[in-house]
Formats: structure tokens, C-alpha cells, sequence
């Protein structure tokens, strides 16, 4: 159990000011700024938001609009910080993808600023926390940045979501499926979470709920999204991919299933993958060394494999690593500071290159059955 120096470390929960989700909830932009008292607001945004939500801008008088340049990198923040100043900006608004939030909330955090957090895709659980990834020009993970408040009003517009290609929605799960087991393990050890104290009930019950989700709506969002209908089932994967997995990561707490993303960012094939896709395969790697039961192991896999995330290494571009490759990736996901030191176990670059290639045996296997390209093995007794 960890503790500080007045005793056992208390449990901390941490959550946004305000969550707003639903078809054309961007029209609540100005009002939400209003409430902030906010007259100057920066609003750094991906290239397509002019295309898909120019309209509900137009109304921001005052606005000064700052396009992201695609990374979210200590020059990027940099540059951005630097034009937040010369228009006096008095808020940061962050729409876009998962790497904009994070650049939003590095500018918007240490300059003291309000901000307000529009995703415009559901693929990774950012835009509810107050936590930064942080990469190199190159795309390989630098460092965490934490700050010790939450957006203040997170706006994710439903319509807005399900307009973008689905594999967004698909990376989202992918995400959101490391968040009970990544939890789970950090209650165990009452590890510090990115909010500075041991996980709490709620943040477990949340990403429980989160998991539960995925597996119950997961296909159904994504074969309705494909369609680009907003059904109960988008609705709640969102949510899921969104709200819920950002509370149970940031409140529960993160283990080895992050770590490996990291370790694999490292190999240069994978870049092309989005972070939740390289997430959901670090979660088999990690039921792999965690000794978890063949059902577990099993039921996230056929998930995967459902709605269509990786489950292999060639699902990653990975088909041709070396020995050398997947060791290098190992030893970054087992550098010091890394979340798979919050596992109740001693880990080792060694066990978790085993958990990896072990992770892409059962991979392989469980989709060749499942495609009728290969049958179980039999079973000897």
C-alpha cells in the first residue's frame, strides 16, 4: 500500500465541472462560455471543424481561432500558448481529436484559464481529464503532463461524433476496454492514481460499468454508426468511450495495458494505428500477465474481434518484428515511472515480451476458429 508521509494515502475522485452530450449539443457552446464569463476565448481546432461545425462558431464573437498543427508536442503547446497570450485569450476551447484536447488543456491549465473540452471524435476517454499525453515531433510517447483541475464543461455533440469515420468510435472502445482491468489492478495495490490518491469505489464501479457497456452496446453502436444513425446503443458507447472511461482511468488508475501502448509507439509500424486499437491489444498482453482466467482472456478477445480491434501483432503493422523489436518495445513499457509498475506483481521487461508474444498466439489462434480457418486443438486425457 503506498502512503505519503501523514499516513496512508487517501482516495481522490476527480470529474469535470460540467458533461454535455446529445445531438446538436455544440449550440450550447456560447452558453457554456457565457457561464464562464468568458468574452476572449481561444478556440484551437482540427482542420475539419470548419467543415462540420463552422456553423455553430459563427456565433463567437471575440473568438480568436488557432489551427493544430497534428501533435500534440511541447512545440505545438508552445506555439499555441504563445498566440492564447497575444489575443489575451481569457478561456481555451479545445475541439478536435483526443491530441487537441491535450494540447488545449497544456495551454489552458498552467496559464490558469477556463476550458471547455469538444471532442469531435470518440476515440480515447481525454476530453474529461486533466491529464496531457504528451509526444515527440516523431509520434513516440514523451511524457504525462498532470494538472489539478478537470475541463470545466466537456460538450460532446452525438451527430458531430457519428459523422466521423467509425473506426474513431471502434479506437474509443479500445480504450475504454483497459479501463476496469487497469483499475482493478490498481485497487488491488491502492497504486496513486493520475489524481494524486488511491482509487475509489465509485471510479471501480464506473469502470466496471464502462467494461459491462462495451460488451452489452459495443456492436450495435458500431453497426448502427456505420449507418450514421444515432441509436441508444451510439449513445451509450459514447458515453462509454467518453465519460466513463475517463473517470475510471483517471479516478481507478492505469497498469500495464498503457504501458505496452507505450512500449509499442516505440516500433515505428505502429504509428499509423490509433492510440485505443494499440490499447486494446496491450489488454491481452496484460490478462496474459496477469495469469487471467482462459474465459476472461477469451471474452475480450472475441470482443475485439467483434467490432473490429486488433488482437494480434499483425493487426498492428507488426507482422515482420524482430526479437530485437519487441524486447526494445518491453523495456519502454517497463521504463521507470511507467503505470505497469502499479500491478501487484513484480514485472520485468522478459515476462512482459512473454505476455506479449503470448497475447498474439491466443490472438492469432482464437481468430483463426473464429473464421474457421483453423479448429481448436484437441485435448489430450
Amino acid at each position: 500500500m503506498q502512503s505519503d508521509a501523514s499516513g496512508p494515502l487517501a482516495t481522490v475522485f476527480a470529474a469535470p465541472g460540467r458533461y454535455i452530450q446529445g445531438r446538436g449539443a455544440i449550440g450550447r457552446l456560447g452558453e457554456v462560455l457565457e457561464q464562464l464569463k468568458s468574452e476572449k476565448p481561444l478556440i484551437l481546432r482540427d482542420p475539419i471543424v470548419e467543415k462540420i461545425m463552422g456553423e455553430a462558431l459563427e456565433g463567437l464573437s471575440g473568438a480568436t481561432h488557432v489551427g493544430f498543427n497534428g501533435e500534440c508536442s511541447p512545440g505545438e503547446i508552445d506555439r499555441v500558448a504563445g498566440e492564447a497570450r497575444e489575443a489575451g485569450a481569457d478561456a481555451i476551447v479545445g475541439i478536435g481529436g483526443g491530441k487537441t484536447l491535450d494540447t488545449a488543456k497544456a495551454v489552458a491549465h498552467p496559464a490558469g484559464l477556463p476550458l471547455v473540452s469538444v471532442p469531435t471524435i470518440a476515440s480515447t476517454d481525454a476530453p474529461t481529464s486533466a491529464v496531457s499525453v504528451v509526444y515527440t515531433e516523431e509520434g513516440e510517447v514523451l511524457e504525462y503532463r498532470l494538472f489539478g483541475r478537470n475541463p470545466d464543461a466537456v460538450i460532446v455533440d452525438t451527430e458531430v461524433i457519428v459523422g466521423a469515420p467509425v473506426r474513431f468510435l471502434v479506437a474509443g472502445m479500445g480504450d475504454g476496454l483497459s479501463t476496469y482491468f487497469e483499475a482493478d489492478a490498481s485497487s488491488r495495490t491502492r497504486a496513486k492514481t493520475l489524481v494524486a490518491g488511491a482509487p475509489t469505489q465509485a471510479a471501480l464501479a464506473i469502470a466496471r460499468l464502462c467494461y459491462d457497456t462495451l460488451l452489452e452496446h459495443g456492436l450495435a453502436a458500431r453497426l448502427a454508426a456505420e449507418r450514421g444513425a444515432i441509436t441508444p446503443s451510439v449513445e451509450k458507447i459514447i458515453e462509454a468511450n467518453t465519460l466513463l472511461s475517463g473517470l475510471g482511468f483517471e479516478s481507478g488508475g492505469l497498469a500495464a495495458a498503457h504501458s505496452i501502448h507505450n512500449g509499442l509507439t516505440v516500433l515505428e509500424e505502429t504509428h499509423q494505428f490509433w492510440h485505443g486499437e494499440k490499447v486494446a491489444f496491450g489488454v491481452i498482453a496484460m490478462l496474459m500477465l496477469e495469469d487471467r482466467p482462459f474465459d476472461v482472456v477469451a471474452e475480450v478477445v472475441d470482443f475485439c474481434l467483434e467490432v473490429g480491434l486488433p488482437v494480434a501483432l499483425d493487426d498492428l503493422g507488426l507482422e515482420n518484428a524482430s526479437d530485437e523489436d519487441l524486447r526494445r518495445a518491453a523495456e519502454v513499457a517497463c521504463a521507470e515511472g511507467e503505470t505497469i509498475y502499479n500491478e501487484p506483481f513484480d514485472v520485468y521487461p522478459r515476462t512482459v515480451l512473454d505476455a506479449i508474444l503470448a497475447a498474439d498466439a491466443f490472438g492469432r489462434q482464437r481468430r483463426a476458429v473464429l473464421t474457421g480457418e483453423a479448429e481448436l486443438p484437441a485435448v489430450a486425457g
